[in-house]
């Protein structure tokens, strides 16, 4: 059956505008998967590591018929294989990170798979660009829509459309 997947992108190392793009087009070879949507894309400022470079972010949804590990671990495989990724510093610098944030109205809390992503109420650079393409989302934790989320969130954060 097909599913309904939302993944963040995000970058702030190199061409950002090139590593989303190039992200976007590596997530639409994945298989028995399809781009159905993407947000317009954000300059963001960091959080956490606040002294670095300021991010590129976007979010897309896909239609799959992978399951949310099989897909994580793909996603993980683009981060590494195509930018080279390296996990060294938490919330570091980065080409490309992708993150699954929601997968239909699945809930998993496992130690290395966490559906919907712990976070993703709490990042306005995340939320702004999943409004643009699914404001009316359900948060399957907590009931609210994406869209109620962001009018709800209390960040010092910049997020500047492009």
């Amino acid at each position: 059956m097909v599913r309904e997947a939302y993944i963040a992108l995000g970058s702030n190392l190199g061409d950002r505008e090139l590593n989303l793009l190039r992200a976007v087009a590596e997530i639409g070879r994945l298989p028995l998967s399809r781009v159905t949507a993407l947000s317009p894309f954000y300059e963001t400022s960091p959080v956490g590591n606040k002294n670095q470079e300021a991010f590129y972010n976007a979010v897309l949804r896909l239609s799959t018929f992978l399951d949310p590990r099989d897909l994580l671990t793909l996603l993980l495989n683009i981060e590494t294989e195509c930018f080279k990724r390296v996990r060294a510093e938490p919330w570091g610098p980065r080409r490309m990170d992708l993150d699954l944030l929601l997968y239909d109205s699945l809930t998993v809390a496992e130690t290395d798979l966490v559906i919907p992503h712990p976070r993703l109420a709490e990042r306005r650079f995340v939320l702004q660009p999943l409004c643009d393409i699914a404001p009316n989302l359900i948060h399957p934790l907590n009931g609210r829509s994406m869209a109620e989320l962001l009018t709800a969130l209390e960040t010092d954060e910049t997020v500047v459309k492009l």
